[in-house]
C-alpha cells in the first residue's frame, strides 16, 4: 500500500472520528468512505520489540551518524514504528492529564503512571512526506571535524562540555536537497572571505547562521547572519556586494536564489523591528499555498516546518472547530465566530473562514499581524480581522465585546513551546460564550499540561478560574516532524 493511500485513509478515518465525536448525533461518512477494520491498528508489542534498532555507541559511529542521532532520532526506524513510538508517547502524556482529573494522578510516584484515558486519543495521522521535508533550516557555522572554523551545518556536542564540533548536514533525511547545497554554497563563500566567522561574540569574527526557507514550488530564499563587530556601514557594503556576487553570478548561481536577505545583528536572535533584514536581491517574500489559500512568507514569518502535514494539521483544527456534516467535502457554513489566540500568519483563521461568521486573530508580532492582514486580502477573504499586541493584555478587554456573541463562540489557541500566559488561560476560561476550545500544542508535556489543567479543573477562585470547567473530548497526533520523536497534538475540549 503507498504512503500516499495510507495518509489518506488515515486522514478520512480521523475525520469520521472527529465529526461523530463532535455532532454526537449520526455516521457522517457514507460506507463508500468506510476505513477496514485493520486500519490506524498499531504493530504488537512483539513486533515492535523485535524490529526496534538499538543505536551503536558513538564511539564507532561516523560524524555524519552521530549528527542524525542528534536531530532526527528516528531515522534506524521504520515509518510504522516511528508512529506507533509517538502514539504511545501522547497517549503516555495524555494519561497524565486523566489522571490529574480523576484525581489519581501521583506526580512524585518512582513508576510511570498509566491511567486509563478518559477521552479518546485517535490513531497518528501520518506525515505525506517522509524524507526533505523541510521548508526551512538555519545551519550554523563553528568549528569543523577538520578543525576549519568556517565550517556550515550542525552542532554535536555542547557548549557545557566544550566539544562542540559542526558536522554538515548532508546525510539528515529530513533536510531536502536545496537546502543542503545554499549551505555547502555559503560555506564556500565564507571560506573565500577575508572575514573571520563570529563563533562567539565576545570574541570577534562576523559571519554567522544562514537560513534557507523554500516552498513547494522550489522558490528558495536565504537568510545570512552577519555581526558588523567595529566594522563600518561603507566596510559591511563592501562584503555585502561579494555576497550578492557570489550568489548571482558567482559559483552560488547554482542555488537559483529568489530571495537573498542580510540581518546585521549583536544578539543571538534579533527581530526584524530591532535589525531590519535587508533584501540583497530578488523578492521581498515567497508564498505558499495550504487547503486552496496563498500565503505571503517573509524573512522572518512563522509557517510549519512541513507543509504538506501542515495541510492535514490545518485541515483537523478546521473539522474540530467547525465540524460539518457534509459528505461531499465541500465548505458548508456553520456560522458563529471563531477567536484564533497566537494566530501568526493568519493561517488557521482565513482556512476556517468559509465555515464562519467571523474571525478574530490575535498576534505578538506586528510583522506576523502585517503578513496575515495581508494574506487574507490575497484570498479575498473578508470576514478576518487581527489584532496586534500580547494575548494576555488583548483578551480580557476582547472578551467584553464577544459576550453578546450571537451563534456562538469557539476558540482556537496555536501557542509556542511556552504554553500561554495564565491570564490567557483566565480569559478564556472566564468567557461563558466558549463552547469550544481547540487547543494545538507541538510540545503536550510541557507548560501546555498546566494549561490543559486550568482549562479543565474545578472553579478556583484563588487562580480566579471562576468559569465552568472544559472538558477534553477528543485527541488527534499529527506528525510534523518524521524521524524526530514530536509531532503535533490537537486537542477538543467542551463545556
Amino acid at each position: 500500500m503507498s504512503l500516499a493511500t495510507t495518509c489518506s485513509r488515515s486522514v478520512t478515518s480521523v475525520k469520521r472520528a472527529i465529526l461523530c465525536s463532535v455532532t454526537k448525533t449520526s455516521l457522517l461518512f457514507s460506507a463508500n468512505n468506510s476505513v477496514t477494520a485493520d486500519q490506524g491498528k498499531l504493530p504488537s508489542k512483539k513486533r515492535w520489540s523485535k524490529s526496534h534498532k538499538k543505536v551503536p555507541r558513538a564511539d564507532h559511529l561516523s560524524w555524519e551518524e552521530r549528527l542524525a542521532d542528534v536531530v532526527t532520532p528516528l531515522w534506524r526506524l521504520s515509518y510504522d514504528e516511528q508512529l506507533e513510538l509517538k502514539q504511545k508517547n501522547q497517549e503516555r502524556i495524555l494519561s497524565q492529564l486523566s489522571g490529574h482529573l480523576l484525581g489519581d494522578f501521583q506526580p512524585h510516584s518512582s513508576s510511570p503512571v498509566r491511567c486509563s484515558l478518559s477521552f479518546p486519543v485517535l490513531p497518528i495521522l501520518p506525515s505525506p512526506v517522509r524524507d526533505g521535508y523541510r521548508n526551512k533550516s538555519t545551519f550554523s557555522v563553528n568549528r569543523g571535524v577538520d578543525g576549519n572554523q568556517k565550517t556550515v551545518g550542525f552542532y554535536v556536542g555542547t557548549g557545557k562540555e566544550g566539544n562542540i564540533v559542526c558536522v554538515n548536514g548532508d546525510q539528515l533525511l529530513n533536510m531536502p536537497e536545496k537546502h543542503k547545497l545554499v549551505a555547502r554554497c555559503y560555506q564556500d563563500f565564507i571560506r573565500l572571505s577575508l572575514l573571520e566567522p563570529c563563533l562567539l561574540f565576545h570574541t570577534g569574527g562576523h559571519w554567522r547562521e544562514v537560513t534557507v526557507r523554500t516552498n513547494a514550488e522550489g522558490h528558495t530564499m536565504a537568510i545570512v547572519y552577519f555581526h558588523p563587530q567595529t566594522l563600518t556601514p561603507e566596510e559591511v557594503a563592501v562584503h555585502k556586494a561579494d555576497l550578492v556576487d557570489y550568489f548571482t553570478h558567482g559559483p552560488g548561481s547554482v542555488c537559483h536564489l529568489d530571495s537573498l536577505f542580510f540581518q546585521e545583528s549583536t544578539m543571538t536572535r534579533c527581530t526584524h523591528e530591532e535589525s531590519p533584514y535587508q533584501l540583497l536581491h530578488g523578492r521581498t517574500h515567497i508564498y505558499e499555498e495550504v487547503l486552496g489559500f496563498k500565503f505571503r512568507i517573509s524573512a522572518d514569518a512563522f509557517f510549519q516546518v512541513n507543509q504538506a502535514a501542515a495541510q492535514v494539521l490545518y485541515s483537523t483544527v478546521r473539522d474540530l472547530c467547525a465540524p460539518i456534516a457534509d459528505q461531499t467535502g465541500g465548505q458548508k457554513k456553520v456560522g458563529g465566530t471563531l477567536l484564533d489566540v497566537c494566530c501568526g500568519t493568519g493561517a488557521i483563521g482565513i482556512t476556517i473562514s468559509p465555515r464562519v461568521d467571523r474571525i478574530i486573530g490575535v498576534e505578538l508580532i506586528e510583522q506576523a499581524v502585517e503578513d496575515a492582514t495581508h494574506n487574507a486580502a490575497l484570498n479575498n477573504v473578508l470576514n478576518c480581522e487581527f489584532i496586534a499586541g500580547k494575548a494576555e493584555v488583548v483578551l480580557p478587554g476582547l472578551m467584553s465585546q464577544l459576550s453578546s456573541v450571537g451563534r456562538g463562540l469557539t476558540a482556537v489557541v496555536n501557542p509556542a513551546r511556552a504554553g500561554l500566559h495564565h491570564k490567557v488561560i483566565r480569559a478564556l476560561r472566564n468567557q461563558p460564550a466558549i463552547r469550544r476550545l481547540v487547543y494545538v500544542s507541538c510540545k503536550p508535556n510541557g507548560e501546555a499540561m498546566r494549561n490543559f489543567k486550568e482549562l479543565c479543573c474545578a472553579p478556583d477562585p484563588k487562580k480566579k478560574l471562576t468559569g465552568e470547567a472544559f472538558t477534553p473530548i477528543l485527541a488527534v497526533p499529527v506528525d510534523m516532524f518524521p524521524h524526530t520523536p514530536h509531532c503535533e497534538l490537537v486537542l477538543l475540549f467542551e463545556r
